[in-house]
């Protein structure tokens, strides 16, 4: 097994692996089909539209792509986070500046520039009781109120925890094994309380029961490690949050706190990382974040 450093380096997550490859656009055809009641068959009709290292977002989760004129981007979360609508308006941002240069289309020319219709998802998969659907608006983060509806980013957040939408899961078979794969590392991580060997027992659970087979079989030194290093970043990040509020109560403490939950919020996950065994580094990120307030 690789160690920690070496896991980090792995840029894909389970859920991009399984629906962000172009070896898989079957799964994208068949989860776009159980979500929107369509019945596309034609995987070369999927263009995928990921976007690499965007700025600020870094997202390393996401699959976008464009099929019946609209551009979706699906996210998977294992921490529920409200700033979604931000984030989403970010990174479509970028894909549509891709889209137009792409295309040769004039900006600033006089004809209207015709674009895919947006639609984003966010599929969360975490512990905390969530709804089965929300609907996260970006008007939500407006220091004044708005409901003019004319400001508006939309991020539509499935629960995919047992329960919550399992009719959704029935009708999407690799969205259904990827969800019993999760919970079956939670099941057995109880028992054995040891990550590693929890998730190992879980892919071959799955493999011996015919859950993501053929994915497993051929994948399965990848998916160890990109679970594993999930499950690492999700217990770090906790981890983080602790810490925050403790360092937050003792005197002189609280912009550490403060910028922790920025850099969770723009999702710096390495930068925060950093900062928790690097002072100097956690002073530079200190005044970023805070300029003048560093002595």
């Amino acid at each position: 097994m690789k160690d920690s450093k070496e896991n980090r380096e792995y840029k894909d997550r389970l859920f991009r692996f399984l629906f962000g490859r172009e070896e898989y656009k079957g799964n994208v055809l068949s989860l776009y089909n159980a979500l929107n009641g369509t019945d596309y068959g034609n995987t070369e009709e999927v263009e995928l539209y990921t976007i690499e290292d965007v700025i600020y977002i870094k997202m390393k989760n996401d699959v976008s792509f464009i099929l019946d004129s609209h551009l979706s981007l699906w996210e998977q979360q294992s921490t529920y986070n409200p700033n979604m609508p931000v984030r989403g308006l970010m990174y479509f941002g970028k894909m549509y500046s891709k889209y137009i240069s792409s295309n040769g289309f004039n900006l600033y020319g006089k004809k209207l520039i015709k674009l895919p219709t947006p639609r984003y998802i966010v599929f969360y998969n975490g512990t905390e009781e969530r709804e089965p659907v929300e609907k996260l608006m970006l008007s939500d983060s407006f220091l004044v109120t708005d409901k003019s509806g004319e400001f508006e980013w939309t991020a539509t957040v499935y629960n995919l925890n047992k329960g919550k939408n399992d009719e959704l899961l029935e009708k999407c078979r690799p969205l259904r094994d990827y969800m019993t794969l999760i919970e079956r590392i939670r099941i057995y991580k109880k028992d054995v309380k040891n990550v590693d060997k929890a998730i190992r027992m879980a892919v071959d659970s799955c493999i011996e029961d015919n859950v993501l087979k053929d994915f497993l079989i051929a994948h399965k030194a990848e998916v160890l490690d990109m679970c594993i290093t999930e499950y690492d970043e999700v217990s770090f990040i906790n981890g983080i949050k602790e810490e925050g509020r403790e360092e937050g109560r003792e005197e002189g403490r609280e912009e550490i706190n403060a910028l922790n939950v920025r850099l969770l919020v723009d999702n710096r996950l390495e930068d925060l990382k950093r900062s928790a065994t690097d002072r100097e580094y956690q002073k530079k990120l200190l005044e970023e974040y805070f300029p003048g307030k560093q002595e």
